[in-house]
C-alpha cells in the first residue's frame, strides 16, 4: 500500500514530531521535584529525559512508535522496510545504552509513553521507589 500523502508533505509532517518537551515528558516533569531530577540533563550517555547524576538514576520515556512498543507501535503502510529498520535500530540502541549505563553504575528507569498517559502517578511512584532504593544502598 502506498502513502496517501505526497513525499514532501510526509516529510513536513514527520518533521513536526517533537523529540523533546513531549506531552509524556511534561506530565512527568510536573510530577517530579526538579531539585531531585533534572529535566533533559546534559552529558549523560543516551540523553535521558530526566536524571539525578549524584544518585546515578536515568529516566527514559520511550515513545510507543519510535521505540517499538509491542502493544501500540503501528508501522506505516508506506516505506515499511525503512520504518522496520529504523525502529529495530532504536530498540537495539536502547538496550545498548541501558547496558552501558548499567555498567557505569547507573540505575535505569524506562517508561513507555502509554504508561505515562494511562497512569502518570503510578509512573511517579515507580521512579520514587527506585530513588529511595538508591538512597538506602
Amino acid at each position: 500500500m502506498t502513502d496517501n500523502v505526497a513525499k514532501k508533505e510526509r516529510s513536513r509532517i514527520m518533521s513536526k514530531i517533537k523529540s523533546k518537551n513531549t506531552k509524556p515528558e511534561i506530565t512527568i516533569k510536573e510530577l517530579l521535584d526538579g531539585r531531585i531530577f533534572k529535566y533533559q540533563p546534559k552529558g549523560i550517555l543516551g540523553n535521558p529525559d530526566f536524571a539525578n547524576k549524584r544518585e546515578k538514576i536515568a529516566i527514559f520515556i520511550d515513545g510507543c512508535f519510535w521505540h517499538g512498543c509491542k502493544k501500540h507501535c503501528r508501522m506505516p503502510n508506506s516505506n515499511k522496510k525503512y520504518w522496520t529498520q529504523k525502529i529495530e535500530r532504536n530498540k537495539k540502541n536502547d538496550k545498548l545504552i541501558t547496558k552501558k549505563l548499567g555498567q557505569k553504575g547507573w540505575n535505569i528507569i524506562r517508561l513507555w509513553e502509554h504508561e505515562v498517559k494511562n497512569d502518570p502517578k503510578k509512573c511517579r511512584t515507580k521512579i520514587l521507589k527506585k530513588f529511595q532504593h538508591s538512597l538506602s544502598r
